[in-house]
């Protein structure tokens, strides 16, 4: 079975590469030579840049934002730790992850992974706030998020 990039991957497939369980969303992609560093393995930056990328994608698939709306909320990473578990080199295939652990009412916690070789490379867990579009408050998260969160994540609300 062959990987297919910046599309979707279905549960099956993921399980296919390694994946244990399956994610909410993940996404292939291969190493650049743009991503490498000096020391001649992907760099810090990378790895950040992939996570924003599903982040991005995780938002506008879930009905969190379009990035094109004016009433689109503000979306502020809080707070967020990463852990780099094991290198990775150029042209090495990989795919990114991303799903909503658990929510409040205008926040929610990101779990987003990297793996190759059926290996987890890295992870990145963050706490994200929604804004009101001008920045004046909190945005309430819409119930139907809420219900993806649950039924599609396995997400839990918190008190």
């Amino acid at each position: 079975m062959s990987l297919i990039y910046h599309t979707p991957l279905d549960a099956e497939t993921q399980a296919a590469f390694g994946l244990d369980p399956p994610q909410p969303l993940a996404m292939a992609d291969r190493v650049r030579f743009s991503e490498i560093d000096a020391l001649h393995h992907v760099n810090n930056v990378a790895y950040m840049s992939w996570f924003e990328r599903m982040r991005i994608r995780y938002m506008q698939d879930w009905g969190i934002s379009g990035y094109d709306r004016e009433d689109d909320p503000r979306i502020v990473i809080r707070s967020g730790a990463i852990h780099y578990r094991q290198e990775m080199v150029l042209d090495e295939d990989y795919i990114a992850t991303c799903g909503c652990t658990a929510w409040r009412n205008s926040s929610f916690s990101l779990k987003q992974q990297v793996w190759s070789g059926a290996v987890l490379r890295t992870t990145f867990d963050c706490v994200i706030v929604l804004l009101q579009p001008d920045g004046s408050g909190k945005y309430a998260i819409p119930a139907a998020v809420k219900k993806r969160f649950a039924a599609v994540d396995g997400a839990r609300e918190e008190s």
